[in-house]
């Protein structure tokens, strides 16, 4: 069976029936492209696709992509680079794979050395492969019970896939061994060792890395943290297109007030700006500049409180307060002319989960003004309401793609209460406390998750993906924020309290039995 499933407006999930015909879909659209299609993110059992802005993710384009669909299943590039992955096979499952295999410890280790892992698809964390081969024996289940910490460079199996976890996470995988090579860093070009369509071969010995020497960073003058409450992060539209190498976009949470503080100051609405959250907030402006904060927070320059969202000048040593607000939870601060930030992987974005972008700033910190080209000041007038801790908010949501894993009373449950926003929430997803929902049934393979996906994972306690979370995830997804609530949910403190509303039941976009062979 082949389905089309709805994520949102401009977002579906192609199901097909393994990972064969998934990989020879996503091939077929690579070398086809259909128009309208902005990203592909691949995974075991499914495509998930983006359009551009103003083409809707509909049974038309549905249509067009399964008319891609090849007559067969995915042929693995037998000549595609092979990288070797020096390892130690001394993982805590070792001889739990052992038994699962019906092998000897060292029989295992002869076998996943004598396999070519060939790259499905990447995700979870950026440069986390998922590779598979040919031997059906290492077709082998997760742990009953996730780890809540696997140390950086552990080699995994699970789901016949094997993998390299790139930096210190959770997980579920067995843990079989472990490499020191980096399976992403910056300083390389790509900065994923391992791409989709790339084939690896492990090998017993230690792994050479050469580190790269960092600068020292210069002195700057311009706009500096005398206290911060909280780190402040950089900002900006998002780290588009990087789907490939396991990286998702992050980018503001609120993208409405980062764009109204820029406007504001007559820079590009993208561009970056400081995400400030919650407070208090002092900062100290070195040299004369202008600025704009939007959002939840209100600036005030020597005892007197600007208007949100207007420009307003400082001279050198103005020190300007920025309190925690009664509303809401996230403010943007942007300077005319920009920041000057150097951009990482196209963004000046700081993505929390993965670890890239501009490092936090903290006490004693400072940003130099960019000195860009800026353009007239527009008055973008007060922002929305926000959310206050204790009140209800209401959500958009579109049911899907997993709504049909729960059943009937399960999906009346998540859309009939009020779930609270708990402390634990961050910028990856609003962890949310309420009467849980429960399901039974096969673990979900891998496939991608978008920006407002509401995950169900085992606890039954939704999370509410935002900017900084996984590219794929192993949970069931019974519904996504329309695009309209994504601002509201970044700025949602812990203690309100969250109401889904779908306008729609659910209901695949296209279903139909496959007649491929």
């Amino acid at each position: 069976m082949t389905r089309v499933l709805p994520i949102g407006p401009r977002c579906l999930l192609v199901e097909l029936e393994d990972l064969g015909r998934t990989l020879a879909l996503f091939d077929a659209l690579a070398a086809d492209p259909v128009p309208g299609i902005a990203e592909i993110v691949p995974a075991a059992r499914t495509l998930m696709v983006t359009t551009a802005p103003g083409v809707p993710a509909d049974a038309d384009l549905a249509r067009a992509i399964l008319a891609r669909r090849p007559a067969g299943s995915h042929i693995p590039d037998r000549d595609a680079p092979v990288v070797e992955i020096p390892m130690t096979y001394d993982g805590e499952d070792l001889d739990e794979v052992a038994a699962l295999m019906d092998l000897t410890r060292a029989e295992v280790i002869a076998a996943h050395q004598e396999a070519v892992w060939q790259v499905a698809f990447c995700g979870f964390a950026p440069g986390f492969a998922y590779m598979t081969c040919g031997d059906a024996r290492f077709d082998l289940p997760r742990r009953p019970a996730p780890r809540t910490r696997i140390p950086a460079g552990s080699v995994a199996l699970a789901g016949r896939f094997c993998g390299v976890y790139p930096q210190a996470s959770p997980g579920g995988w067995q843990l079989i061994g472990r490499t020191a090579l980096p399976m992403f860093d910056l300083a390389r070009d790509p900065p994923a060792i391992l791409q989709p369509g790339v084939r690896a071969r492990f090998v017993e010995g230690r792994a050479h890395v050469h580190p790269v020497a960092t600068p020292p960073a210069p002195a700057v003058r311009g706009l500096r943290v005398i206290r911060t409450g909280f780190p402040i992060l950089l900002q900006d539209g998002g780290r588009i297109g990087q789907a490939g190498q396991g990286v998702s976009a992050s980018g503001a949470l609120d993208r409405g007030a980062l764009r109204r503080a820029n406007r504001a100051v007559g820079n590009p609405a993208d561009d970056p700006a400081m995400e400030i959250t919650l407070g208090p907030l002092r900062l100290r402006a070195e040299v004369a500049m202008t600025l704009a904060l939007a959002g939840a927070g209100q600036a005030v320059v020597a005892g007197r409180a600007v208007p949100r969202g207007a420009a307003f000048a400082v001279d050198a040593g103005d020190e300007i307060a920025i309190e925690a607000p009664a509303r809401g939870m996230r403010s943007y601060l942007a300077l005319r002319g920009g920041f000057d930030i150097p951009p990482v992987m196209g963004s000046a974005a700081t993505d929390t989960l993965a670890g890239i972008g501009p490092a936090p700033l903290t006490d004693g910190d400072a940003l130099a003004p960019a000195g860009r080209p800026a353009e007239a000041v527009t008055d973008q007038g007060p922002g929305p309401d926000l959310p206050r801790p204790e009140g209800v908010v209401r959500l958009a949501v579109t049911l899907g793609p997993r709504t049909d894993w729960f059943d009937a009373a399960a999906v009346a449950r998540f859309l009939g209460q009020d779930w609270r926003v708990t402390p634990q929430s961050s910028r990856v997803g609003v962890r949310l406390a309420g009467d849980a929902i429960t399901r039974d049934g096969p673990e979900l393979p891998s496939e991608g998750t978008a920006t407002g996906a509401v995950q169900i994972p085992h606890s039954g306690q939704p999370v509410l993906f935002l900017a900084d979370h996984p590219l794929t995830g192993g949970y069931p997804v019974i519904a996504t924020l329309r695009p309209e609530a994504l601002d509201l949910a970044g700025q949602l403190p812990p203690g309100a309290r969250i109401r889904f509303v779908a306008d729609a039941p659910f209901a695949p976009i296209l279903s139909e039995r496959s007649d491929v062979s």
